[in-house]
């Protein structure tokens, strides 16, 4: 985040092009006591400041899982000896969605730079600016920014230590001459744990746990070693989670547009990569502002703009995230692109009065307005 302080008189406004910024410049410099404003990028000069107001931005975070299954190396005898039906000989990798957030966030229009520049004789002003230049107060310590400006990465979690089933393998299993052979021996040790779990559960084995924590260790090591030994005929089926994030931009309403595609292979892919299934974003103008009048907004553009501060009043918008038919997400938020820009009165900013004034990072509105009378 920038600061500056410097003096301060009227706070001007936007530039466009070079034709409408020469004709403002000299009828800044006619009018008494006014200020001028110049092409420049957001932060400062020595005789003022430029600034964006935000545009409103999503950013969407889709959690991905990726499926990995390996068979083991006695899946083929699966089901002869365990009596395991439908166990997979060949690998095999599959993604799917676990879940889609979205969050707002405010990102500098450059549509919408405003240029200020105060006269020296009046008293002095502060001004702080987002990194990228959106304005955030003046006259005030700006407010965190909020509505996901500060983004939680994914933390997946941490996974329990792969175990090798050839470490439970007896020296018998480990000394046969055969795959098969081996697998014969496997399934029997599998039996032999499984009756052994079955007497001490009963209370019927020749060394019994002198209390419930040894009972619960025995069961414990029990079941790791039958875990170990049923993947070599089962296999070992892995599951990743990725975080992908997203930055999609309303310009206007848009009708299932495509945002991302999924392939059961690859994963997440490109909207225009077709080997995956299609994800659709749509945005609606819920807004209940009235419509701003193309016409009207380019005669107040070749006039002169009058001094002061200029802020958004943002409209709303509706983001409905589907796979095919289905709606897997939907969420409301203020959108500054739907909205109008207002024009703050440069008389607040006067020596007459202490204005404190706070904008929001995500959508350029007016978060807090404080303006007391000096005495």
């Amino acid at each position: 985040m920038k600061s500056f302080s410097f003096a301060r008189n009227h706070l001007a406004a936007p530039f466009g092009g070079l034709a409408f910024l020469a004709s403002f410049l000299l009828s800044a410099v006619c009018a008494e006591a006014q200020t001028a404003t110049s092409a420049y990028r957001p932060g400062v000069t020595p005789e003022g400041a430029v600034y964006y107001l935000p545009r409103t931005a999503l950013r969407i975070s889709v959690l991905v899982e990726r499926t990995s299954y390996v068979p083991g190396d006695f899946a083929a005898y699966a089901k002869r000896y365990l009596r395991l039906q439908d166990v997979g000989l060949e690998p095999v990798v599959s993604h799917r969605v676990l879940g889609i957030t979205q969050m707002p966030f405010g990102q500098a229009d450059p549509a919408k730079a405003y240029a200020v520049k105060f006269n020296a004789k009046t008293v002095a002003a502060n001004v702080a600016l987002a990194d990228d230049g959106r304005l955030l107060a003046i006259n005030a310590e700006p407010q965190q920014e909020k509505q996901g400006d500060v983004a939680q990465p994914f933390t997946p979690a941490k996974k329990a230590a792969a175990v090798n089933p050839r470490q439970y393998m007896s020296e018998e299993i480990l000394a046969a001459g055969s795959k098969a052979k081996m697998a014969e021996l496997t399934s029997r040790e599998i039996y032999d744990l499984r009756e052994n779990r079955s007497l001490i559960v009963k209370g019927q084995a020749d060394f019994m746990p002198q209390d419930g924590q040894q009972l619960n260790l025995m069961l414990a090591q029990i079941n790791t070693q039958e875990t170990a030994l049923r993947s070599l005929f089962e296999g070992t089926t892995t599951r990743d989670t990725t975080e992908h994030v997203l930055t999609f931009l309303p310009q206007k309403a848009v009708s299932r547009e495509v945002l991302f595609r999924l392939s059961q292979k690859m994963g997440m892919v490109d909207a225009d990569d077709l080997s995956g299934e299609p994800f659709y974003i749509s945005i609606d103008d819920i807004s209940t502002l009235p419509p701003t009048d193309e016409e009207e907004a380019a005669k107040v553009k070749k006039k002169d703009y009058e001094a002061g501060v200029y802020v958004n009043v943002p409209g709303r918008m509706r983001s409905t995230i589907s796979q095919g038919i289905d709606q897997i997400g939907q969420a409301e938020y203020p959108c500054a692109q739907f909205g109008n820009v207002e024009l703050l009165s440069g008389d607040l900013f006067n020596k007459h009065y202490t204005t404190q004034l706070w904008i929001s990072p995500v959508t350029g509105a007016v978060e807090r307005l404080q303006a007391d009378i000096k005495k």
